[in-house]
């Protein structure tokens, strides 16, 4: 092959890449693999996979190289308005399977853990973290995090109140450590990052069998708060063999003594699951703390009931261990996914975004970009389970669900506070505690107002993103415009190919829909 046709093969390629690349909000199909997190109003979306709409045209699946957010302020068919016009440029890299930590009062979230796909080479485990109000990722300098490997699919949790988040378990594998050359492992231990502190600590687990795909929550109770696991996988046997985790096994970490305990839960209790979401809310009198699970993927590929996949709710009501199915009330075939993330927006409401699902080809709800909100007490504007997103509902009412098992009012009183019998005679102290923080100082400056103004912000939004796709698109098409005038006029240097007629290939090249993003990996 000369070297004239090797030049415009690539040159064609890179042609190829600009006009059909894919718009993050408009050709949205599903995502799945992601991590999240909230800051001032914006659930801000990073990693993972997704798909393009529709999947008949658009089979593989794609790393996703934006970060993008949700504004809860402003809705689109009553669910928050997604927008992908943020900064990530080409050395941050983009993982599936991680955790976004979010400081809400430093205005800036870390990346941790999360394994490479499609290919990709992993590198070492280097920090990042994304400054929320400067739109800037920067690379942290720890050398603490030197002794830390990254993992993938663990459970990730923050604690908002001290500034520290934790990762509990997940996989050392070939896509998350350089030349690993090995059987996939799960590790076994509880990795934490003073945000405030700049420091980290890799601690112990439950035990020493390795955890994954499992969920870990916090709930504001004892002296310093607690974090609640449950589910996923453990690697037991470290040859490739996993075994599930029964669902009436809770794990509790107690933050102050550093200790780990096991409390069995009783009721209805949901099948064995990896890859779920789950987020935790409570009574306003905190009498009772609640646990909503929804999906995930069966153990092995398959579930104790013959399930690949799950389309439920269960809620795990605590201190009383006990587990209650909210939802289907109905048989019928449902909508089986998992690998998504579910947030709890002010107590009250639970945004679930996401999931692969094993058993369709269907787009994930694509005008929305695949979100569903769980309202936890069933008090939105169609006062149901699944509803709208209300921005405005911004306390917890134990819904009437719960009430029928732990007993109280919707604001609390429960009159059921402990299991059967205790597994540890540490827990029920626990739980007769609730911690008392200091506020937090921000060691940055912060400016006086940081979130997104609701109503009137709506079309200034709209005109920003605007400008920005603008220019977005106008840098595709002028690259575009070159690599065809440059092929044609090296290829096809014919008297009969007009400047007119090269002017109307580039204008016949416009998409017809604008790139809502800022800046996209090369």
């Amino acid at each position: 092959m000369s070297p004239a046709v090797v030049r415009n093969v690539i040159l064609l390629g890179a042609l190829a890449q600009l006009v059909f690349a894919k718009d993050p909000l408009n050709d949205f199909c599903r995502r799945w693999g992601h991590q999240t997190t909230v800051i001032d109003r914006k659930l801000y979306i990073d990693g993972g996979q997704v798909t393009w709409n529709p999947m008949s045209q658009n089979p593989l699946n794609y790393t996703n190289t934006w970060l993008s957010y949700q504004n809860l302020d402003i809705l689109n068919q009553g669910m928050p308005q997604l927008e992908a016009n943020l900064s990530k440029n080409s050395t941050v890299p983009d993982l599936s399977g991680g955790v976004l930590w979010g400081d809400d009062v430093n205005k800036v979230f870390y990346l941790f853990g999360g394994e490479y796909v499609d290919g990709a080479s992993p590198e070492d485990f280097q920090p990042w973290a994304y400054d929320v109000l400067l739109d800037q990722w920067n690379q942290t300098s720890s050398t603490a995090a030197s002794q830390i490997q990254r993992v993938s699919y663990g459970a990730g949790t923050t604690v908002n109140q001290t500034g520290i988040g934790y990762y509990l378990g997940g996989w050392l594998n070939n896509n998350t450590v350089p030349s690993w050359g090995e059987l996939p492992l799960a590790t076994s231990n509880l990795i934490s990052y003073n945000m405030v502190e700049d420091t980290w600590t890799n601690a112990t687990g439950p035990d020493t069998t390795g955890r994954a795909e499992g969920v870990m929550v916090y709930i504001p109770a004892s002296d310093q708060g607690l974090l609640v696991y449950f589910g996923g996988i453990m690697d037991p046997f470290k040859n490739g063999t996993v075994v599930g985790s029964a669902m009436s096994t809770i794990y509790i970490y107690d933050i102050a003594s550093t200790k780990w305990y096991t409390q069995t839960a009783t009721g209805e209790i949901p099948d064995m699951r990896r890859k779920f979401c789950a987020g935790a809310t409570w009574a306003q009198d905190q009498s009772s703390y609640n646990i909503y699970l929804y999906g995930g993927l069966g153990v092995n590929n398959g579930s104790s009931n013959g399930s690949s996949a799950f389309d439920d709710v269960y809620i795990l009501s605590l201190p009383s261990f006990t587990w209650i199915k909210w939802y289907p009330t109905t048989s019928g075939p449902g909508s089986p996914h998992g690998i998504l993330s579910c947030n709890v927006i002010d107590n009250s409401q639970m945004l679930i975004i996401g999931g692969w699902f094993p058993e369709s080809q269907d787009c994930d709800a694509p005008t929305i970009w695949g979100t569903h909100n769980l309202n936890l007490g069933e008090d939105g504007p169609q006062k149901a389970m699944w509803d709208l997103f209300e921005p405005n509902i911004t306390e917890y009412l134990v819904p009437p669900e719960i009430i029928s098992v732990v007993g109280g009012t919707s604001t609390g009183g429960a009159t059921v506070k402990s299991p059967a019998s205790w597994d540890n005679r540490d827990l029920p102290v626990y739980f007769t505690r609730i911690p008392s923080y200091s506020a937090r100082a921000a060691t940055r400056s912060i400016p006086t107002t940081t979130s997104t103004s609701t109503s009137s912000s709506s079309k200034k939004s709209s005109t920003d993103v605007g400008a920005i796709a603008g220019g977005a698109v106008g840098g595709v098409l002028g690259l575009a415009a070159i690599l065809l005038l440059v092929w044609f006029s090296t290829e096809n240097p014919s008297p009969d190919l007009s400047a007119e007629t090269r002017s109307r290939l580039c204008i016949h090249i416009i998409p017809d829909k604008p790139i809502h993003r800022k800046a996209h990996r090369p």
